[in-house]
């Protein structure tokens, strides 16, 4: 697995966010899941690699309460879309959006994913988009499953190793997530109601585990956006992360797009 340097950039309040680079070429940002890490989601299993080697700068950001971004315990610091905007202050520093960088690609996986739906729907000038572990329920309804995260975060250390609850705070403290910081980070997750979602007029790969219906199926979610393409993997939502599948078909998809 490469050690990538950190670099940082700043949040529009002001947080001090993280984010590594991979490769050269057309620019694509790839955005972690909840819980998780840049490093962990998309550079340890190979998938940041083999999207590198198709011609692309994976630019991939920890998102704040996780991985080494800023981790306030404020819960003024998680406002409602404070991820999006974290999104969009990443790609004005980069200058990403400016003519001279021939545009962008947009991805992430679960919160991830959620969080590149939110960019698009309030406008990001992605040219093709990528939302995996993602489904129709979990943008519809955004705070859907806080309440299965919020008993895990608000009960620590009291689950049985094998439940569900135990698996999740396991990952969460390998890790190193902070747990008050992503308690909060829940009061952010806002809805994209369905015509938001067909004002998006990208191409959408809409990608998923075969036994990966934890928010919703991904089929539902492509058939809502205009130009949306539904894929499934290997694995559950958790497990579909360690198959090199999934960044094979990220890269193909991205690929396949305009030069």
């Amino acid at each position: 697995m490469p050690d990538l340097p950190v670099q940082y950039f700043r949040g529009r309040d002001g947080q001090r966010l993280a984010y590594r680079e991979l490769g050269s070429g057309r620019p694509v940002v790839l955005i972690h899941g909840y819980f998780s890490n840049a490093t962990v989601n998309w550079v340890k299993y190979g998938h940041a690699a083999a999207v590198a080697a198709r011609g692309f700068r994976v630019i991939l950001p920890d998102l704040r309460g996780h991985g080494d971004s800023a981790k306030p315990h404020e819960a003024a610091a998680y406002p409602p879309d404070v991820l999006a905007d974290d999104g969009f202050a990443l790609i004005e520093h980069l200058g990403l959006a400016g003519p001279a960088m021939g545009g962008y690609a947009l991805g992430g996986y679960s919160l991830g994913g959620r969080t590149a739906i939110r960019m698009l729907a309030r406008g990001a000038a992605a040219s093709r988009a990528v939302v995996a572990g993602m489904g129709l329920d979990g943008v519809l309804h955004a705070s859907g499953r806080n309440g299965h995260f919020r008993r895990i975060l608000e009960n620590l250390g009291t689950f049985g190793r094998r439940s569900p609850e135990g698996k999740a705070e396991a990952f969460l403290r390998s890790t190193g997530t902070d747990p008050v910081a992503t308690l909060h980070l829940l009061n952010a997750n806002v809805d994209t109601p369905r015509e938001a979602l067909a004002t998006i007029d990208v191409p959408v790969l809409v990608l998923a585990g075969d036994e990966d219906d934890d928010n919703g199926p991904a089929e539902d979610l492509a058939d809502a956006l205009p130009r949306g393409l539904a894929i499934r993997v290997p694995g559950n939502h958790m497990s579909a992360v360690a198959q090199p599948e999934l960044g094979t078909t990220i890269a193909a998809f991205l690929a396949a797009g305009p030069p």
